[in-house]
């Protein structure tokens, strides 16, 4: 069936994001309710070491997304899924039924005080399918917005890919501050921190009914021939350069926004010693701004091109994260900083609104999900460890504004692969590979 009409789109951008916000929603949570999972699975005497090993766990399902990335990327013999060949819907059902199982096994395990050792070891399994599953979501999303889109508009659909992870994150966080407002801190701290998981759960068949009334892309429906698993991988390892150089541009949108969505709370609650409400509106507040601009600098980078905002955007990140931080760790206030935040939310979505649209189009068309998926999952094994890297740096440096060193060091990894990606020797190979389409934006 051929989609044409504006309320069709709109309704297929509707269908996929909203099982990208689930699966985000549910990954996010482990971050966002760091300090009340520290304590039921990783209860330690020492309050920093206990929070750096949940964010440890939480990082270790980055780990997993490479691999994710390889195997859902391309083929899943069991399940029958193979994204890049049978087609981008199937791929999106069982990356689902993945994170699902990861995220009831979360919310379900008993403390460590009921069975040991034996729980978090179950909570980092968890992490793990979530991690697994998650290595090739955002490749099948990106790519299934990118190809849908209308002509001269890819970046503006493919924003939405992000956009819809932002009200992942303003619905954990209104959550969270809804939850301190109406429980005690002893009830938070016992159960109240798995009702957010508890919803996760109940909305999984929701999901998966939209999901399973998507239709395939016109684009791979065209396609004449699609690749087998070995034709797969050998073009990706004929392509490394470009899915080395599409990892470094990745980084600098993982560590930022992990810095600024998934640390905030605790940042302002354990750092900052400001309220833990603080915390969760600053984080609602940096959804909000995440969601706004991500569409509107998605859209620019259809009229003025990708390269120009990448560029301008990871310098601003190099020559402002830290001292934005330093300013705010200085005399910490709520104002301050809602307004530090604000400014990174700005620089993160302008970045990456224009990024996810180039990371789409640099991939050789055959591997577009499996490289893009493989690129963004190696760059978030740097990027989804920024929570447990932030405390471990600021406990070692003694400078609460320690953070921005982290994002700095990841705009020039964004500046470095973004040069990669479009130097002019780059530009003609990519358009050797990808003749069928308009692989750089003007």
């Amino acid at each position: 069936m051929t989609v044409t009409t504006g309320q069709s789109k709109l309704g297929m951008v509707l269908r996929v994001t909203s099982g990208n916000f689930l699966e985000m929603f549910d990954f996010f949570l482990s971050g966002v309710y760091a300090s009340y999972i520290a304590k039921a699975f990783f209860p330690l005497e020492n309050e920093y070491a206990s929070l750096l090993l949940t964010f440890v766990a939480f990082g270790a399902g980055f780990l997993m997304r490479p691999l994710g990335a390889i195997i859902l990327g391309a083929y899943v013999d069991i399940l029958g899924a193979y994204v890049d060949r049978i087609g981008r819907r199937q791929g999106l059902i069982v990356t689902l039924s993945i994170m699902a199982a990861g995220t009831v096994l979360i919310a379900f395990v008993p403390s460590y005080a009921t069975i040991g050792i034996l729980a978090p070891i179950l909570v980092l399994i968890g992490r793990l399918l979530q991690g697994f599953s998650a290595g090739v979501e955002l490749g099948g999303v990106s790519v299934y917005l990118s190809e849908m889109a209308t002509p001269g508009k890819k970046g503006f659909y493919a924003s939405w890919q992000s956009a819809s992870q932002q009200v992942a994150i303003i619905v954990s966080a209104s959550l969270g501050f809804a939850l301190n407002a109406w429980l005690a801190p002893a009830q938070l701290d016992d159960w109240g921190w798995r009702i957010p998981f508890f919803i996760g759960c109940l909305i999984v068949p929701f999901v998966f009914f939209i999901r399973r009334s998507l239709q395939e892309t016109d684009e791979f429906l065209a396609r004449k021939h699609h690749p087998t698993p070995r034709e797969i991988y050998r073009s990706i390892l004929a392509n490394w350069s470009i899915v080395l150089a599409g990892m470094m541009m990745v980084i600098m949108t993982t560590v930022s926004f992990y810095l600024i969505t998934v640390y905030t709370p605790t940042f302002g609650k354990s750092v900052l010693k400001l309220t833990a409400a603080d915390g969760l509106i600053v984080t609602i507040c940096v959804g909000i701004s995440n969601f706004i601009w991500l569409p509107i600098m998605g859209s620019l980078s259809d009229r003025i091109g990708r390269r120009p905002i990448l560029i301008a955007f990871s310098t601003l990140a190099f020559l402002t994260a830290y001292p934005a931080l330093s300013w705010l760790a200085a005399g910490p206030t709520f104002p301050k900083m809602l307004t530090v935040l604000l400014w990174l939310s700005f620089i993160y979505a302008s970045y990456n609104g224009a990024m996810i649209v180039a990371l789409t189009e640099v991939m050789p068309v055959g591997v577009r999900t499996s490289g893009f998926s493989l690129a963004y999952s190696l760059a978030t094994t740097f990027g989804g460890f920024t929570a447990a890297i932030c405390t471990w740096l600021i406990a070692a440096t003694g400078d609460n504004a320690s953070p921005g060193y982290w994002m700095s060091a990841a705009a020039l990894c964004g500046l470095a692969g973004t040069y990669l990606v479009y130097r002019p020797q780059q530009r003609r190979a990519l358009s050797g590979a990808n003749s069928v389409e308009t692989v750089i934006g003007t």
